[in-house]
């Protein structure tokens, strides 16, 4: 299925279940083609309907230039409006950052959930590097696609150089690829937060959303704690931790969780 954003950007959708509408939001380099949101969605289409869609650049929805993150709120916008107007609202990594900050911005929302935006709040990792988002958009300017992704992998996420080395010999190596120039796109939701520094005072003073901030027991300390801080902060936020998971959170740990909060 199809809508357009205010801009006219397509942007391609699926619709599953029957229910109140939740509309599911991916995280950096998915789409609704590789996204831990498609089993999910499956998985929550017993008790409503759930909307998974492409952010704009990846998959097949559109991406008009020039970017900016106001264009991907009004991609929330006309997804909320396709639903019906009223919906819950869940977001994963980076796409939790989205979330926030379309309620943030007077989207409205029954309920607001969000997983693991990976902000750095403290010392329990290096902040990102002072260029981090430069040195991204430049890598993409180039079309230097597998560095791009790389330099995200190590300074954005945090993985151990090994484990990115060895990355390229991973089946998904290639779609990562393809999806590298929206990187820089969630960068813009998320760096101004990865800066090492407690969130400023303030921050998200418009959520005012009911909001499920979760974490995985064996995700990595930092974004456990940024997780934490975040429902501290919000206006209206709790906080709840899923045993035995981790970034890369099971549908049928999370999904359970989501039907009761979102109920």
């Amino acid at each position: 299925m199809q809508t357009n954003s205010a801009d006219g950007t397509s942007l391609s959708y699926t619709r599953i279940g029957r229910g109140p509408a939740v509309v599911l939001v991916d995280g950096a380099l998915s789409h609704r083609a590789q996204s831990i949101n498609t089993p999910l969605a499956e998985a929550l289409a017993g008790d409503f309907t759930v909307y998974t869609y492409d952010r704009r650049g990846r998959g097949e929805s559109g991406d008009t230039p020039p970017y900016a993150t106001e264009r991907e709120i009004e991609d929330l916008a006309a997804l909320a409006e396709a639903a019906g107007g009223s919906i819950r609202l869940y977001g994963t990594s980076s796409g939790a950052a989205l979330a926030l900050a379309a309620v943030d911005a007077g989207l409205a929302v029954e309920r607001l959930a969000l997983y693991e935006p990976p902000f750095i709040v403290d010392g329990a990792r290096p902040p990102i590097p002072a260029d981090y988002v430069r040195t991204l958009e430049t890598l993409v300017a180039a079309d230097r696609r597998a560095e791009a992704v790389r330099y995200f992998m190590r300074r954005g996420v945090g993985l151990p150089a090994v484990v990115v080395a060895m990355m390229r010999f991973m089946p998904a190596w290639s779609a990562l690829k393809a999806t590298a120039h929206t990187l820089p796109y969630d960068a813009a939701f998320v760096a101004p937060y990865e800066l090492g520094r407690p969130f400023p005072e303030g921050s998200w003073a418009g959520a005012k959303a009911p909001t499920l901030v979760i974490d995985g027991g064996k995700s990595r300390q930092w974004i456990r704690n940024a997780a934490r801080s975040l429902a501290e902060v919000l206006p209206e936020a709790g906080h709840r931790t899923l045993d035995g998971q981790t970034h890369i959170v099971k549908p049928e740990a999370l999904a359970p969780v989501l039907k009761e909060f979102f109920s």
